[in-house]
């Protein structure tokens, strides 16, 4: 038997539980960046040690960081702003499209060449959004768009003025990280994303401005003489917590309360296109923590789900959940409408491409385009046939989505590669059969 392949040929039965989901990501991955630049000791409890954070970790003892692990907890000294860069140093940030992107910009005043590279999937994502405007600073690249590709950073790097339009917060982080070494004031209008990076900025007092209006935040940073170390006790992730989300609502007679989670106003689209569709989720114990909004959500089965013509206003906010929130179209009256939403397919996997066929495969009608998604959805969709999901470069939020499909809607599932989850999540098995 392949124990990659995860099999499905029951619905899950009712439910009333309470989970802890693995810390969130996008702070994990930023607090190890950002205390590989601070020469004192940074403290968090709590890391998630999926792939995507270790091979962070790995980068950046390469780039002369020292790392210790003990029980729940890390401790970093890092090099301060000038790392310890040797000869033929090659860094490998596997399957994160953040860590690849985010390294370039701390790597902008490294004098000496340095290969990045990914995994299969990483090198097929483009990276030319960060080094078009990485070049503004003085950066030179072998390479315009994929991995494997060299930089070369300068000593005193150029602070810029630039115009990120696609509401990317890997982008904005990276050029925001590379402001960080100038000897200027670098300007950046951003249309809106994830905001992790400015609050843990302000945390760490570094010198950013920045002003928010309707459709982009005017960015402003100063260059800085050094970081300060961070203690950082790092919540839940709610891009891990939709799957259990989604499988709630969808689920007979259920109630599930998820603990501690990182519920940042530009993370929480999910949470209202779900409940502008009929979803019955709270929010409660809300507190802030250093900045970041964290609180217990609380999701029960519902009924009379309707379809959504979903405001492109929370597109950004909800990017990594939009393949779950698809499964609730399928099950929703009406036809739902998803647009502007061609960031999808350059993610671990073409996703957009991706859900429509999985959708596809379970009976579900569908019009898509390059960027957006009609979905016939039917309040009574039943599955009684044999699925096999395979060849989708092991994206681990399509076997998420197809485990939740598969319990909650139905079929006999064959699913490749469970192995996938170990990027981002990997006790999401582990928290199912708990449920189950």
């Amino acid at each position: 038997m392949n124990k990659k392949i995860f099999k499905i040929s029951k619905k899950i039965k009712p439910f009333k539980k309470k989970i802890f989901v693995e810390s969130d990501k996008s702070l994990s991955i930023r607090w190890v960046l950002f205390s590989s630049m601070s020469s004192k000791k940074s403290i968090a409890l709590n890391l998630l040690r999926s792939e995507d954070v270790l091979s962070a970790i790995n980068c950046i003892k390469k780039l002369g960081s020292k790392v210790k692990f003990n029980n729940n907890k890390c401790e970093i000294i890092g090099n301060g702003l000038n790392y310890n860069i040797k000869n033929n140093l090659v860094l490998n940030a596997g399957n994160s499209g953040t860590l690849g992107r985010l390294l370039l910009g701390l790597l902008i005043n490294s004098e000496k060449k340095i290969k990045l590279i990914g995994d299969k999937s990483l090198s097929k994502r483009d990276f030319s959004r960060v080094t078009i405007p990485l070049k503004k600073f003085g950066a030179k690249f072998s390479s315009k768009r994929y991995l494997p590709l060299y930089i070369e950073g300068l000593k005193n790097p150029k602070p810029i003025n630039y115009f990120e339009k696609k509401g990317s917060a890997q982008v904005k982080t990276c050029l925001i990280m590379a402001a960080l070494k100038t000897k200027g004031l670098s300007k950046i209008k951003a249309k809106k994303s994830r905001t992790h990076t400015e609050i843990m900025l302000k945390n760490l007092k570094v010198p950013i401005k920045v002003k928010r209006t309707k459709n982009f935040d005017y960015i402003q940073v100063k260059g800085v003489n050094k970081i300060s170390p961070l203690y950082y006790n790092i919540p839940g992730d709610i891009s891990s917590s939709a799957f259990f989300l989604v499988l709630t609502i969808l689920s007979r007679n259920s109630e599930l309360l998820i603990k501690n989670i990182n519920i940042n106003p530009s993370r929480t689209g999910i949470i209202e296109i779900l409940k502008r569709m009929g979803g019955n989720i709270k929010i409660i114990n809300k507190k802030i923590y250093k900045g970041e909004s964290v609180g217990d959500i609380l999701v029960k089965s519902s009924k009379n789900l309707k379809s959504i013509n979903c405001p492109t206003k929370y597109n950004s906010s909800a990017i990594d959940e939009f393949l779950v929130i698809f499964l609730v179209a399928a099950k929703s009256k009406g036809i739902s409408y998803f647009k502007n939403l061609s960031e999808l397919n350059h993610k671990e996997s073409p996703r957009l491409k991706w859900g429509a066929k999985i959708l596809k495969k379970m009976g579900v009608k569908t019009i898509v385009t390059k960027d957006s998604i009609k979905i016939f959805g039917n309040p009574n969709l039943k599955i009684n046939n044999k699925i096999h999901i395979k060849n989708y470069l092991k994206d681990h939020r399509i076997f998420m989505m197809c485990v939740i499909a598969g319990l909650t809607c139905g079929g006999s599932w064959k699913i490749n590669d469970q192995d996938s989850i170990q990027t981002s999540f990997p006790s999401f098995l582990k928290i199912l059969r708990k449920i189950r």
